[in-house]
């Protein structure tokens, strides 16, 4: 499945894993003409067909280690592809899903839930213990994410060459909040998955898209 979303300013992102990237260039040429002229850095490519459309990519995992050289598209697929032991936080409210992928397959992982009600009751003389009900297991679900975050990520994290995080900005934030994995967490790639309510089943699909990239597209200007 071709994940596509609407980016701030206008254009579209495209989410290409590194088996599709050569083919998804080749065709970015076809339609909107070439040879591409690319200019940009290590960690920002910025490539531009003859009609005038873009296609812009922010190298993941430290950007590309060697010179651009001719062909930027090869260079941009080895780096993707290069072997890679990537520590996945999956965390949204009630739940979390972690794991350590190796080519884009989980080896090990650990999977957890609670019980979190949602906003459903307004007024009356119960909405206040409902609320503080619902935030008390909100909090007591998020200190289970941080526990678990420590107890399986942090033994390992020498041996992580990236950590990638998904799920509810909210819940994330709240982890990066606890000290004990701030030196873990520091470490995250920008992009955040969007996933819903973690389970092994999206864990082994965010192992996938850890490994690829966003293009964000604009089409020539009229």
């Amino acid at each position: 499945m071709v994940r596509t979303r609407e980016v701030a300013g206008g254009g579209r992102a495209v989410e290409v894993e590194p088996d599709r990237l050569l083919g998804w260039f080749a065709r970015f040429v076809e339609r909107h003409g070439g040879p591409l002229a690319v200019d940009g850095t290590a960690g920002h490519l910025r490539f531009r067909a003859t009609d005038g459309a873009t296609a812009e990519v922010t190298v993941p995992f430290g950007g590309l280690a060697t010179d651009v050289g001719v062909d930027p598209v090869a260079a941009l697929h080895a780096h993707l592809t290069a072997p890679r032991r990537i520590g996945i936080v999956l965390v949204r409210l009630g739940g979390y899903s972690l794991g350590v992928a190796v080519g884009g397959v989980v080896d090990t992982s650990t999977t957890g839930s609670r019980l979190v009600h949602g906003r459903n009751r307004k007024g009356g003389s119960s909405s206040g213990r409902f609320a503080r009900r619902r935030d008390n297991q909100a909090r007591a679900a998020l200190d289970a994410a941080a526990d678990a975050v420590a107890r399986f990520l942090l033994p390992v994290a020498d041996t992580l060459d990236a950590v990638v995080l998904g799920g509810d900005t909210a819940a994330l934030d709240e982890l990066r909040a606890d000290r004990r994995l701030t030196a873990l967490l520091a470490r995250a790639e920008p992009r955040v998955l969007d996933v819903p309510e973690p389970r092994r089943v999206v864990l082994d699909d965010a192992a996938r898209r850890a490994l690829a990239v966003e293009i964000v597209v604009h089409d020539p200007q009229s």
